[in-house]
């Protein structure tokens, strides 16, 4: 007989039938109840699960000079975090273990701070639990973030070991402050440009940001790209990292000198109107030199002496006068309209009688003023026509937000035509020599470019081309402005002039020895905000005179006597010109070469493997360089010295340790940077050639981060 009762079996399987029954047709009825009735609902949480229309940055777009050096360049940045909570109790047997050798290895990376303040610094962390313990306040470049990131616990994953980053994009410029105010900045942690030529040229450098979305699939998140970012492009500038670097040291070491308060340089190409270098230099309140702003052309002030030129330009364009005109300058001092005007020389008896000609060679005020007001006083109206003629006020369009065309008033008369209201009887002498008006360097010095220029005015030109993926999309051409500022007869004459004021008159400090220069100083009283009378002392001109390849202005605001345009600002535009002329110089060492007369050369003290080089492929025996440390990777400290065979002997010098500052002595600049500063110690340099004297002694001991000055001569 069966065990199997089903009377009582069935009824249960039943039941069970019947319950699994009405659970599916609920679950399908409470899904059609979510599908009609609920189906707005759920939609708006399904979109809460999804996120739309997330910015992609693009790229932004590089900065280079005219020989394709890299001048800005957006690069990652990282901010250094340590989570105290992550990673549990394993984590902190880990670090309790580790945490002196961190310290250690965090303060060889980064010798400003102490291992004992490192390690205070992150044990405070450590007790108050943070999560984002910030490890160091700067951000660091990648070689930094992967030193760290080799460290003890730090080579951990961030949920083992704590140590995470924040990853920031920002502007970098490898030549540092080379140019810094034209080139331009970013704000810190935006892509928001603040000045310069990354804000002119903002929408070109940004490009184009794309769109996309995130969704959650199976607990992952997807990023999913709805509109690809366009990158930036490339903008191509005129400037010239080499030229741009021999302004910048130039005028530093004669704001140095002078304790200066502010200085210009600006460096075109006579031409195109190329900038090739632009240098703006103001003293901090810790007194050192920086970019604080671009005063090259942006500063409207009196510019003095220099505007002379334009003034004898006008009055020999119009053949109211001739070279040869005489002027009695007297003793110095002549009364004009009530108010004395005065030579610089007037405490010496002043110049006599003098020719219109020499008057602007030895910068006579009262030889150019007189002049103008003779020939203008009546009818002022035809002096400025004639000014603006010269291209002095024109908008010169310069890519650079604060750029300020010249301002130079125009005379006007009242509704009744008889009176000026806007005029002096003095306004026109003192105009004609530098006052009364207000003109930026940038202006001042492409008026005298377009004198070198055979009297073709050039626009400034900052940027050449414009780089898509590789490719030029635009170049920007040389513009001329004007075809000509005066009459070709005109023009000569100043040329002639100016090239004597270098050779006969106030420029002689601007001479230099290997060739020909022309220009104008002027020195120009300004007002100072310290309470001294202050002077605005410069220097156009260009070089060489006889064949033009460069124009050049410097421009140097100072408290007090001594000002000089001549033998400050003057003396500056000469160590450019002799500079630039240099690296212009090209030969081949096989014209250099002379095998039966070979002269010593002077060899630095320093690397003897590079020294051993170039002396062995000028044609000069060698003992003991490469031959002997052929194999060594290491650089080969020590000097060359002659012998009587003409032979010359490679001497090896012994290193100190790392913690004692060796002596560099008479090596080049780069090869006492690079000794001193791979000690942990930062370099200055004044002046050119070898070094002739270091602040901190040989021998002594030095600590990390701090200042070596260096002195070449």
């Amino acid at each position: 007989m069966s065990k199997f009762n089903y009377n009582k079996i069935m009824p249960r399987y039943t039941l069970i039938a019947v319950l699994i029954t009405i659970g599916a047709v609920a679950v399908v009825v409470k899904a059609f109840h979510k599908m009609t009735a609920k189906a707005d609902y759920w939609m708006t949480v399904a979109q809460q699960k999804r996120i739309d229309s997330i910015r992609i940055k693009p790229q932004r777009g590089n900065i280079f000079s005219s020989d394709m050096q890299l001048l800005s360049s957006s690069l990652p940045k990282y901010v250094l975090y340590m989570d105290f909570q992550a990673g549990g109790e394993m984590k902190d047997s880990l670090w309790c273990d580790s945490v002196d050798v961190i310290c250690e290895r965090l303060h060889k990376i980064f010798p400003e701070k102490s291992a004992q303040e490192f390690k205070d610094h992150l044990e405070e962390g450590r007790q108050r639990k943070s999560m984002n313990w910030k490890i160091w306040p700067k951000r660091v470049d990648y070689n930094t973030y992967m030193s760290v990131k080799k460290l003890p616990v730090f080579n951990l994953t961030p949920y083992r070991g704590g140590f995470h980053v924040e990853d920031i994009t920002a502007r970098q410029r490898p030549f540092g402050d080379l140019a810094s105010r034209t080139i331009g900045d970013l704000y810190p942690g935006k892509d928001s440009a603040r000045y310069g030529l990354e804000l002119f040229y903002d929408s070109l450098l940004r490009g184009t940001p794309g769109l996309q979305h995130r969704r959650k699939v199976r607990n992952v998140f997807l990023n999913i790209a709805d509109i690809d970012p366009v990158d930036g492009s490339d903008i191509v500038t005129t400037l010239d990292v080499g030229m741009q670097d021999l302004a910048g040291r130039c005028l530093e070491d004669m704001l140095v000198d002078i304790g200066a308060n502010v200085g210009v340089a600006i460096v075109m190409e006579v031409t195109t109107g190329d900038v090739k270098a632009i240098v703006n230099l103001e003293r901090c309140s810790d007194g050192e030199y920086r970019e604080v702003r671009n005063h090259a052309v942006s500063d409207l002030m009196e510019p003095g002496s220099v505007f002379k030129t334009a003034s004898m330009m006008v009055a020999l364009d119009d053949g109211v006068c001739d070279t040869t005109a005489l002027i009695n300058t007297g003793g110095g001092i002549m009364k004009m309209h009530g108010r004395d005007m005065k030579d610089h020389n007037w405490r010496k008896g002043g110049y006599g009688t003098i020719n219109f000609a020499k008057a602007l060679k030895v910068s006579s005020n009262i030889g150019i003023s007189y002049i103008i007001d003779k020939y203008y006083g009546s009818n002022p109206e035809r002096f400025i026509e004639g000014i603006y003629k010269t291209g002095l006020a024109d908008n010169l369009q310069i890519p650079i937000n604060g750029a300020t065309p010249a301002k130079i008033r125009m005379p006007q008369k009242d509704k009744k035509g008889k009176q000026y209201v806007n005029w002096s009887k003095t306004a026109l002498p003192w105009m004609s020599i530098g006052y009364e008006t207000q003109v930026p360097p940038i202006s001042t010095l492409t008026f005298y470019n377009a004198i070198a220029n055979n009297g073709r005015m050039m626009q400034p030109r900052f940027i050449k081309q414009i780089i898509k993926d590789g490719e030029v999309t635009d170049s920007i051409k040389p513009e001329v402005m004007r075809e000509r500022i005066c009459k070709d007869q005109t023009l000569k004459i100043i040329q002639t002039l100016l090239a004597k004021v270098v050779t006969e008159g106030t420029g002689k400090a601007a001479r230099p020895k290997a060739f020909a220069m022309a220009g104008k100083t002027g020195t120009a009283q300004i007002w100072n905000s310290s309470g001294k009378t202050g002077y605005l002392v410069s220097f156009a001109g260009y070089f060489p005179a006889d064949k033009p390849r460069y124009s050049v202005i410097v421009c140097i605001q100072k408290s007090g006597l001594p000002a000089s345009g001549g033998l400050h600002s003057g003396a500056v535009a000469k160590r450019i010109a002799e500079g630039i002329m240099a690296q212009n110089i090209k030969q081949s060492i096989a014209d250099i070469q002379v095998h039966d007369k070979l002269k010593m050369p002077e060899v630095k003290t320093g690397n003897m493997l590079a020294a051993d080089y170039v002396l062995s492929s000028l044609g000069f025996k060698t003992e003991g360089g490469r031959s002997r440390y052929k194999n060594d990777e290491q650089n080969v400290w020590g000097e060359a010295v002659a012998d009587n065979n003409k032979t010359i002997k490679i001497i090896q010098k012994s290193d100190c340790s790392d913690e004692i500052m060796p002596n560099v002595m008479g090596m080049g600049a780069r090869d006492a940077v690079y000794i001193i500063e791979s000690r942990g110690v930062k370099v200055l340099i004044r002046g050119r050639g070898k070094v002739k004297g270091q602040s901190i002694n040989a021998g002594n001991k030095i600590k990390k981060g701090e200042k070596c000055i260096l002195e070449l001569g």
